[in-house]
């Protein structure tokens, strides 16, 4: 008699196609990792059963280590990026929040080759957590957040889309506190920038204006668009004066914007707060060394970096928080008159 071969050992991929899921999703029952279903876990928990699924424990060791890093993926805003004040502050927060444990903290530009290293680094399991901040609407880095099982936290939401784990700013509230303030100090004629249309927080504070115009029975289509940086903000201001040349206040929807706009109604010989009042968005160190001070609106950029590292370590201790949305405030200064 022959005896029979003994019968190959069931693989990963085979108790997945079993239970009907992922290879991935499989992997995290097996790890007992947190965020899958109660279904799918329990399709998993069968199939394994069923096929005498013995995990390999030097996969199983690979699979649930630490590489002992989280990244920090910001997008390209030039050479200076790191030493822009916003982003400054943001890996202040992350830093100190990571202080007291062995995480390394790996810093990198979104644009070109450093998206293709963040896409490599997390679908290779190359690092402990992603934090991504300021992401655009049509950035291929939004996918991670749904294929991956490596911690994955927004600093901001993306446009059209609500990740599960964010930290974020209430950014229509804020720009609605400071078009009332103009409103307040009897500014009826107010202009707006905005930041990219492709950027939730660019929206988020055009609506705020439309809100507070439109509550106060104002005309609220005074736009122009910029991209938060100080250049856009002086063109946007040379088209704003040459469509709307009565305005009365602008609404900069970034200090960097802001001050590009003071420039700009400076070289058309409109005095700031006397003819045209300003008020900016982010009370960074921009807002205290601009002629006049800026008044703005503050939001919290070291604690926005700060509550995303410690929700990437909640998640890393299997935690699961919620999301996180701070309250910004308006910052009285030299940059409005009473009308």
């Amino acid at each position: 008699m022959v005896t029979p071969a003994p019968s190959s050992v069931p693989t990963l991929d085979e108790v997945a196609r079993h239970a009907g899921v992922s290879r991935a999703v499989a992997s995290r029952v097996i790890n007992d990792a947190p965020h899958v279903s109660p279904a799918k876990r329990a399709a998993v928990e069968a199939a394994v059963r069923e096929l005498g699924y013995v995990p390999n424990p030097t996969a199983r060791a690979l699979a649930t280590r630490q590489v002992g890093s989280v990244v920090l993926a910001m997008p390209d805003e030039g050479p200076d990026l790191f030493a822009e004040p916003f982003f400054a502050r943001v890996v202040r927060g992350v830093s100190e929040a990571l202080a007291p444990t062995d995480l390394d903290l790996m810093l990198l530009a979104t644009s070109g080759h450093g998206r293709e290293r963040v896409q490599r680094l997390v679908r290779h399991r190359r690092t402990d957590g992603l934090m991504l901040m300021a992401v655009h609407g049509d950035d291929p880095l939004l996918e991670l957040a749904g294929t991956s099982d490596v911690p994955i936290v927004f600093g901001g939401r993306p446009l059209h889309t609500e990740p599960r784990w964010y930290v974020d700013v209430d950014n229509e509230a804020g720009a609605r506190t400071a078009v009332e303030h103009l409103v307040a100090t009897g500014h009826r004629r107010i202009g707006v920038i905005t930041g990219p249309v492709d950027m939730q927080v660019a929206q988020a504070r055009r609506q705020g204006f439309v809100d507070a115009m439109r509550a106060a029975g104002l005309d609220p289509s005074w736009v122009q668009v910029g991209d938060f940086s100080e250049p856009s903000g002086t063109a946007a201001t040379v088209r704003l004066l040459a469509a709307h040349p009565d305005v009365e206040a602008i609404f900069a929807a970034s200090d960097n914007m802001a001050v590009g706009a003071i420039r700009a109604l400076r070289a058309a010989g409109r005095s700031v707060p006397g003819d045209v009042s300003v008020v900016g968005y982010d009370d960074l160190q921009t807002a205290r060394l601009s002629d006049p001070m800026l008044t703005t609106v503050h939001q919290p950029v070291a604690e926005l970096g700060r509550q995303m590292a410690a929700m990437v370590l909640a998640l890393l201790a299997r935690q699961t928080p919620a999301p996180v949305l701070l309250a910004p405030h308006l910052v009285e200064r030299d940059s409005v008159r009473r009308r």
